[in-house]
């Protein structure tokens, strides 16, 4: 063997965001991907599923299985996991208004299974903030929707200590318009008032309040700008770690490490010329594994032809060998961080974050992300320079 192979880092999770039709169809390309190398699963949900309607309910009609999986109760679940051992995978869910209701089914499936929920690893994406400033698959106003997230996350750290309750999503974000300075702002802002609600509820003692912390993960867009992503996500790094030092008082390095998981810019896909998509994808997922010390712990990539429906089997192993090239043939993993010592990475690195800690200090000045948001500023910011 090539001693050098000792020396590689274990390449992130490698998934891609997959769901449609009905659980037994979804069911089947999970086990096809997960045949070809793919090493977690990520569940993308229907819309009805999202916002908590039943597939028989007359407002679902059109929209059943349309973008994702529609998952109406356990046995549609236990359909989407068939054959799959969930005690030895890795599932994230991008769901968030329902997110308490869809762990709950995948917990009763284990129990079901004769799986002890401790040995549950996985996500739910369950950041409503982001809902309300970007996307708009809401259910619950501020309050009610801020008291289900910090439930769920009091109930993992205490049952299922291995999972992720809540993933802080910058992606929407940079979808509505937002510059890296308030992605890195306003996800920052969410992630603290989710931790001050769970702190606040007095549901988790103070020397266990380290653990909430630990668990609490992000989902990143990483764009077509390579440099800036780069610099991006070393930032995110840089003030995660800060933040949590100073505001939440976590002592243990490990536990402060930003963790993310990404998706590259799908919006940026053109149906013209598809073919040019490849490289595009390439290239966005090159910006979020070149840094060691920033790296991605998962990557789901979209299809080469995404902007043009809904991607075959095939389609979706490309997007996989894409990421299996890069962890496995190249020399990527056998290296520190390559980006260390560089002085336009630095200064780019010192720009975005003494830009996303003005913005942050305005925006807590409103008296937090939700106000801010109720204020119209969140939004309006990124729209005006959409529009630009």
């Amino acid at each position: 063997m090539d001693s050098r192979q000792t020396k590689r880092d274990r390449p992130w999770l490698m998934r891609t965001y997959s769901g449609h039709s009905s659980a037994r169809a979804s069911n089947a390309l999970y086990r096809t991907n997960l045949a070809k190398g793919q090493t977690g699963l990520s569940v993308a949900f229907d819309l009805p599923t999202q916002t908590g309607y039943d597939a028989d309910n007359p407002l679902a009609r059109g929209e059943v299985g349309k973008v994702g999986v529609p998952i109406s109760h356990i046995e549609d679940m236990d359909q989407l996991f068939d054959q799959i051992p969930l005690d030895q995978m890795n599932t994230a869910m991008t769901i968030n208004a329902t997110a308490p209701w869809l762990l709950s089914l995948y917990i009763g499936l284990a129990q079901r299974r004769g799986i002890d929920p401790g040995q549950l690893s996985g996500t739910t994406q369950n950041d409503i903030i982001k809902e309300y400033l970007s996307r708009g698959t809401y259910i619950y106003p501020p309050g009610p929707s801020m008291r289900l997230i910090a439930d769920t996350i009091t109930y993992t750290i205490k049952h299922v200590p291995k999972w992720n309750p809540t993933n802080i999503c910058s992606y929407h974000l940079q979808e509505a318009g937002a510059t890296p300075v308030q992605e890195l702002a306003y996800a920052l802002c969410a992630a603290m008032a989710v931790l001050d609600r769970v702190q606040a509820s007095g549901e988790i003692k103070t020397d266990e309040f380290s653990q909430v912390v630990e668990r609490i993960s992000f989902f990143v867009n990483a764009g077509i700008r390579f440099v800036e992503e780069c610099c991006k996500l070393r930032a995110f790094g840089e003030m995660w770690d800060e933040l949590t030092l100073g505001r939440y008082r976590v002592d243990d390095p490990k536990l402060r490490r930003f963790r993310y998981g990404v998706q590259v810019n799908s919006l940026g896909l053109t149906e013209p010329q598809p073919e040019n998509n490849v490289q595009r994808i390439v290239l966005e997922m090159l910006a979020v594994v070149l840094s060691k010390g920033a790296r991605a712990r998962a990557i789901q990539l979209p299809a080469w032809n995404e902007a043009m429906g809904l991607p075959r089997p095939w389609d979706q192993q490309w997007a996989l060998r894409m990421q299996q090239v890069m962890a496995f043939e190249t020399d990527l993993l056998e290296y520190e961080d390559i980006l260390d010592g560089s002085p336009v990475i630095a200064a780019k690195v010192k720009q975005l974050v003494e830009g996303a800690r003005k913005e942050i200090a305005n925006v807590e000045a409103q008296g937090g992300i939700i106000a801010a948001h109720e204020a119209g500023h969140v939004k309006r910011e990124p729209a005006a320079r959409h529009m630009q």
